[in-house]
């Protein structure tokens, strides 16, 4: 089996879902913007072939590259990278080397949030109404029907960067004094984010998911540069659990991971933000190895290679919580005062890459208790202000 892997190297942890393809014995081609020097030890030995281009966006350079490994390699199997960034990419290379998998068509309705709102609505599930952008008078007019607050955002794209949240009608105004091509008005809802994480195998059958809870929403994160906390639960109310399964079937998953955004709202129930098609980002995924005691590459590069996964099972043992810091706050405990107080609770500490800091916080603080309180306890003392 020949699977042509993108950015193998970033983000850094990625690699393992490298070597566990390795250890099943497929041919992992790699294609990736960074020097084969530089590329950590484990990967460049699951690595059957490295292929580097200085410019993941030349799409030339990556038609060729992949027009080489065919060549040298034989037909290529899959083609992924399990990154919001080139999911447009590896959909085309899909396309023009007849790999199965996401195709620019299934990208192009999946991946914009406008298209998810039309999935979402046809399927019955809550989620906030949305109209493109198209100018102020139009938004205007949107707001008189869902009423304000309203966020703009770009209709493709992850994160909260160029985000706006507007309250009036001379917010409106600000905000377009700029044009925003591409964007859309979405209602706003008041709740907290909680994800539906997992698997879906080539049957469309979830075999493993999880849910994870934002202290803030990453636009807040972003805007305000507030302390983001990420922490999973070990059990998933079945509320969320039937909408996060109804998400999944409507959007036609296979063989892929999945991150399902909602708001919780204050009575209860769940509204759709939105879908991601690929792994949840920062460092979710070994957050999910900590909380299960198991291994989310492995299992992953198991449903890819083929394996009847049906009878697969797991147990949710804790609640693994990342807490975030920025290095212009000021903190009531020193570093070596949380590694004290943490003990064997504490999991990892990092800084973290700078392309995640304007959302997730300069540095990461990953720790793990079986008890929510005791988690929430020492994620406070973690995050408390001088």
């Amino acid at each position: 089996m020949n699977v042509v892997f993108i950015s193998p190297h970033f983000p850094p942890q990625f690699f393992h879902f490298v070597t566990a393809l390795r250890e099943l014995g497929v041919s992992v081609l790699g294609l990736g913007d960074a020097s084969y020097d530089s590329l950590r030890r484990e990967l460049r030995d699951s690595l059957s072939e490295y292929f580097f281009t200085p410019n993941l966006n030349d799409y030339g350079a990556l038609l060729r590259a992949t027009g080489y490994f065919t060549w040298r390699h034989g037909h290529i199997d899959r083609i992924d990278s399990l990154n919001e960034t080139w999911l447009e990419v590896e959909a085309q290379l899909r396309e023009d080397f007849h790999v199965p998998g996401l195709q620019p068509a299934d990208i192009a309705r999946l991946r914009s949030k406008l298209g998810m709102h039309d999935v979402f609505k046809q399927a019955g599930i809550p989620h906030p109404d949305a109209i493109p952008l198209k100018d102020a008078a139009g938004v205007k007019a949107f707001a008189r029907s869902v009423g304000y607050p309203l966020v703009l955002k770009p209709d493709v794209g992850v994160g909260a960067a160029r985000t706006f949240k507007v309250s009036d009608d001379a917010e409106v105004d600000a905000a377009l004094t700029e044009s925003l091509p591409g964007y859309l008005a979405q209602a706003f809802v008041r709740g907290t984010i909680v994800t539906y994480d997992g698997l879906v195998d080539r049957e469309g059958r979830i075999i493993f998911r999880l849910s994870h809870e934002y202290s803030d929403g990453i636009m807040e994160s972003v805007l305000e540069q507030k302390d983001l906390a990420i922490w999973s639960h070990k059990e998933i109310p079945p509320s969320l659990d039937a909408m996060g399964h109804k998400a999944v079937e409507a959007l036609g998953l296979r063989e892929r991971w999945f991150h399902l955004e909602f708001f919780r709202l204050a009575d209860g129930g769940y509204v759709a933000l939105e879908a991601n098609l690929r792994p949840p980002g920062a460092f979710l995924t070994d957050m999910m190895n900590y909380a299960c005691d198991m291994d989310v590459y492995r299992l992953w590069a198991r449903m890819l290679t083929g394996e009847d996964l049906r009878d697969f099972r797991y147990t949710p043992r804790y609640h693994v919580c990342h807490a975030g810091r920025r290095t212009g706050h000021q903190y009531r405990h020193r570093h070596a005062e949380v590694v004290d107080r943490l003990g064997g609770a504490l999991l990892q500490h990092r800084e973290l890459p700078a392309v995640f800091r304007s959302a997730l916080g300069d540095e990461m603080y990953l720790i793990r208790h079986q008890e929510l309180p005791a988690m929430q306890e020492a994620l406070r003392f973690i995050q408390a202000r001088g």
